[in-house]
């Protein structure tokens, strides 16, 4: 994907939240963008890969997949 296909968001984040990503960023030496962006797009993978994994193969289920744990 070029710069031309991303989309441009307006994104509000607490100042501790800013701060926790941005000292993450720095330690993987990604500005802060690229580490919000890094993390949405490993957090997208991982749930594609939990609900492909999740599907059943005979029918059942009750479409309950989508519970996040705080």
């Amino acid at each position: 994907m070029n710069e031309k296909d991303k989309k441009q968001i307006p994104l509000r984040i607490t100042q501790a939240l800013w701060n926790d990503l941005s000292a993450w960023a720095d330690d993987e030496f990604r500005s802060l963008n690229g580490q919000i962006e890094y993390l949405l797009t490993d957090c997208v993978k991982k749930r594609k890969r939990r609900h492909a994994d999740n599907r059943p193969t005979n029918g059942g289920g009750n479409g309950d997949d989508d519970n996040v744990e705080s």
